[in-house]
């Protein structure tokens, strides 16, 4: 009797622990909230002109206003300053942040990005402002994820667009360079956060 109910709590344990790691659901969008994507070239749109960058053509698919913060170049140690007074600013109900390929790019400290990450994540959870994170991956020929993102996500427990930017920038027909997408791979990167955001509760 006591192997059976020691059987049994630790199940009720697994099964809590497995259901706590899953990403937390988001909040359903109203039609008139604000989301604001936050990065750099990738989210600006370099490679093609502005209204076919990927937070315009998100703002078209998802019907909500979606402001593009992003600056060409910028690192995250730039980004993790900025973007306080734009959370300020624009009092957003989710942000999308899509951030750190200048860093990879660069060879910076891989700890350094980690942790701007987590701190921009801190600032949009201490204004209860819902995060959705977009993996960057390795410029290099295979194009997977750098695994940050993923570590960052298990632990602050937000939804993270996994490996698709990797393979739409591996794929000649959606790049306009080497490292920026055209206007085809915006709008399939604007159709993969939209997914995602329906796969996590937000639309």
């Amino acid at each position: 009797m006591k192997i059976f109910v020691k059987f049994c709590c630790s199940l009720m344990l697994f099964i809590l622990v497995a259901c706590d790691s899953d990403p937390q659901q988001l909040t359903m969008l109203r039609p008139n909230d604000v989301l604001l994507a936050f990065g750099d070239s990738l989210t600006l749109g370099v490679g093609t002109e502005p209204a076919l960058s990927y937070p315009a053509q998100l703002n078209r698919l998802s019907g909500r206003k979606v402001i593009n913060a992003g600056v060409s170049g910028e690192t995250s140690a730039e980004g993790v300053r900025r973007l306080p007074a734009l959370l300020d600013k624009y009092e957003p109900e989710l942000v999308i942040i899509c951030h750190g390929g200048n860093d990879l790019l660069r060879k910076l400290d891989r700890n350094e990005l980690q942790s701007n990450l987590r701190n921009m994540f801190e600032a949009a959870n201490q204004r209860n402002i819902a995060v959705v994170m977009l993996a960057v991956p390795h410029f290099d020929l295979l194009m997977n994820d750098a695994p940050l993102y993923k570590e960052l996500a298990e632990e602050l427990n937000f939804p993270l667009l996994e490996k698709r930017l990797g393979e739409f920038l591996k794929d000649p027909q959606y790049k306009s360079d080497t490292v920026h997408l055209n206007a085809q791979g915006y709008r399939k990167l604007a159709e993969a956060v939209a997914d995602l955001l329906y796969e996590n509760g937000a639309l």
